[in-house]
């Protein structure tokens, strides 16, 4: 069956939201079986809402929408899918009185343009939003579908994971079904992640695709095969030969956390971590701190930019003097100065230049990254050459992964 999503909502076509709806629906559509043919943007225009549903319906089996189920009136999901259909939306008493009992529990009275929330065509069926006050839309013509979801992202997931998907999932049969997994590698780049794999790459079924993302890179294995049995044992099969070559960075699955996966090994070890960042700027101690139950080993976060800030941290002035603020013996005695006044185990520092300013000591794009495990220490230098975000962005990742990497190695903490 042919699959298309909209995504709806001038906001999006002016670049004011990224279409993180569209990436989350496009990844759930191939367990179903369906085939995703077309993801298009369209505005708040009622007209040209309109003529992307014609288009749709006519090319796809599955319409599914994201956005314009709001109260206001630049919210015209509802009203376009009316006049597609030819038919005229009616508030339905059952769905007003829920959405006067929402604003209720909180206190508030319901403004009187939400009522065009509750209103149905003959075609439609409400999709129940229990944390929003946009309820969802099941319409079913000519033996097409609409699954019409609110546009906040997770009361998108929610709805689609809750009413949409066991909805698609009954009504699909035939037509083969597509499971993927995911490998998740850090410290590798996409092109080098490619050549390690090399010809794996090729096969037709299992597919391998690599994919750069914010958490490292992704390895997404699919098959297609008349059952979901069936496609399990094709991956099964071919997992290993992918996990073989690559195993080096490999530090998880499609659900795993990075953060979550260094904090894992540092619980287990029972080693209490510090950080003393410049270059980074705090972000070093923000990505630990995204893992839940991070309080169990992180025990402090030192951001010194200034020569006195680290001076205060134990960064001697002899080192300054001799070395700057940026250089690999300052990020050394920066680590070890935090693993000492955190009494932790283990400290990453990091000292860099992000930019602007440049010299050929410290020219932008630098960083100087130190782990510090019970005395033992280790060095890494990189240069980035990207945004001043990205830098500290990549900086901090960078920090993680070869305190990870030296966790993994270290036989005298396993």
């Amino acid at each position: 069956m042919r699959a298309e999503i909209l995504s709806i909502g001038t906001e999006l076509l002016l670049g004011q939201i990224v279409d993180t709806n569209a990436n989350y629906l496009a990844q759930q559509l191939p367990a179903l079986g369906l085939d995703l043919l077309y993801i298009s943007q369209v505005g708040d225009n009622r007209s040209r809402l309109a003529g992307a549903f014609r288009q749709a319906l006519e090319r796809s089996d599955v319409v599914i929408t994201s956005g314009g189920l709001g109260p206001t009136e630049d919210d015209l999901t509802r009203e376009a899918i009316a006049d597609v259909l030819n038919e005229t939306p009616q508030v339905q008493p059952a769905l007003e009185a829920h959405l006067r009992e929402f604003f209720a529990r909180r206190g508030r009275s319901m403004p009187e343009r939400n009522v065009k929330q509750a209103t149905l065509i003959p075609s439609a069926k409400p999709l129940p939003n229990p944390i929003g006050t946009a309820p969802g839309w099941w319409v079913e013509h000519n033996h097409k579908v609409i699954a019409s979801m609110p546009g906040v992202p997770h009361e998108m997931h929610k709805m689609w994971e809750e009413q949409v998907l066991p909805r698609l999932a009954k009504r699909i049969t035939g037509g083969g079904v597509i499971v993927s997994r995911t490998l998740k590698l850090i410290g590798i780049g996409e092109s080098h992640a490619e050549e390690a794999v090399g010809e794996l790459t090729r096969s037709l079924n299992p597919t391998l695709a690599t994919y750069a993302k914010q958490d490292g890179i992704h390895l997404r294995m699919t098959a297609k095969a008349a059952t979901q049995a069936e496609a399990e044992k094709l991956l099964q099969g071919f997992e290993p030969q992918v996990r073989a070559r690559v195993e080096e960075w490999v530090y998880g699955d499609e659900s795993a956390s990075f953060p979550a996966m260094v904090g894992a090994m540092l619980r287990q070890r029972g080693l209490k971590l510090a950080t003393a960042e410049s270059a980074t700027g705090g972000q070093l101690a923000s990505l630990i701190t995204e893992a839940p139950g991070a309080s169990d080993y992180f025990v402090a976060g030192y951001v010194t930019y200034s020569a006195d800030a680290k001076r205060a941290l134990g960064v001697s002035a002899e080192t300054l003097e001799r070395f700057g603020t940026v250089a690999q013996e300052t990020t050394s005695a920066m680590a070890l100065a935090a693993r000492q006044k955190a009494n932790a185990d283990v400290a990453v520092a990091t000292t860099g230049n992000a930019g602007p300013g440049a010299s050929e000591e410290k020219p932008v794009g630098l960083l100087h990254t130190v782990v510090d495990i019970q005395g033992r220490q280790v060095c890494s230098e990189t240069r980035y050459s990207t945004t001043r975000t990205e830098y500290k962005r990549r900086g901090a990742l960078d920090a993680l992964f070869l305190l990870w990497r030296e966790l993994k190695h270290d036989v005298k903490l396993s």
